[in-house]
């Protein structure tokens, strides 16, 4: 086939309507075009396709509304009742009777006389404030120290010997001698749960982080001299989010099972936390009619655990770029 010549004049435009410059810009050749990606809203996309997830995160929700709304809004007098005989340890048909039908006495009254309903409450958010408080402490600590002790020879010769010696000595026997010690409070509890605890989170970061680091990535930006700390910071702590968010969902029900464990014991806070309360009525566990007062807080106990971990695993999962395909 043969090439054909086209006059353009003969359509009487200028070279300028016909053709138009194309400038070079370095910024715009670099730019890839693509779906626009946003992680968490990716996380938040695989956490929520598991219908099971959902049916926990209400749970959780109604949990944490009773918790830490549901006692603001009553006034809660644990004593009220203490020199009334006929109103200790009611069950819940004769709560109703002796004080007629309300929320307070859906689970009966306690040896002082109390509403068993809102002293299990009041003790969760006691028990829970303490976890999250513990929790955000050994996190911060344990994840900071692990991602620069990963890096650093001289950190890794000293704090491997100090792990040696004080993971020797058995946790809750640690906690234990604290808080006979110290005075029996809330932030000696923090206090005694704090103190060593973020050393082993600290000890499994710096091994996550002695896994990564040798990447190809990570080897160069330490060739180009970024310092260690922004490595630490900017190409690997990210890179872990789902290994953090697993280690959190692991040490908030943990922290409840010490409180819940310790006050059990006697050896727990002074306030009337959920370990208080159980302890309290454990002696009501076998007698007919009171067993309201022991399964409550305990059940509360189990519920706000066991939910606590799960949506915490099952967003560790979520977390993970692998499943995001």
């Amino acid at each position: 086939m043969e090439n054909e010549l086209f006059d353009l004049e003969k359509y009487g435009l200028s070279n300028e309507e016909l053709f138009s410059r194309v400038d070079h810009s370095e910024t715009e050749s670099e730019k890839i075009t693509a779906p626009r990606y946003s992680y968490w809203k990716s996380v938040f996309r695989v956490f929520f396709r598991n219908k099971v997830n959902i049916i926990l995160l209400c749970v959780l929700l109604i949990v944490l509304l009773l918790t830490y709304v549901y006692p603001s809004l009553i006034n809660y007098d644990p004593y009220a009742n203490l020199m009334d005989g006929t109103a200790k340890h009611l069950t819940p048909s004769a709560a109703f009777a002796r004080f007629g039908r309300s929320i307070h006495w859906i689970l009966g009254s306690g040896g002082s006389g109390e509403p068993t309903f809102d002293a299990v409450w009041y003790g969760a958010r006691i028990s829970l404030t303490l976890a999250l408080i513990c929790a955000g402490i050994n996190m911060t600590i344990g994840v900071l120290l692990g991602a620069v002790w990963g890096f650093s020879k001289r950190l890794d010769m000293i704090m491997n010997e100090v792990v040696n010696i004080i993971g020797n000595i058995p946790y809750t026997l640690l906690i234990s001698v604290l808080v006979l010690v110290l005075s029996p409070s809330f932030w000696t509890m923090v206090f005694a749960l704090t103190v060593t605890g973020w050393l082993f989170i600290a000890y499994f970061i710096r091994t996550q982080v002695i896994i990564i680091r040798d990447r190809d990535y990570n080897l160069a930006s330490r060739c180009l001299g970024t310092p260690i700390t922004r490595i630490a910071t900017k190409n690997i702590l990210p890179f872990m989010t789902s290994v953090i968010v697993t280690q959190i969902a692991i040490e908030i029900p943990s922290y409840i099972s010490y409180e819940v464990f310790l006050a059990y014991i006697g050896m727990g806070i002074k306030d009337m936390s959920l370990g208080r309360i159980i302890g309290a009525a454990q002696s009501a566990m076998l007698t007919p009619g009171w067993g309201y007062e022991f399964w409550s807080p305990v059940l509360v106990s189990a519920v706000l655990t066991i939910v606590l971990y799960v949506v915490g695993q099952n967003l560790g999962d979520a977390s993970d770029p692998r499943t995001h395909m």
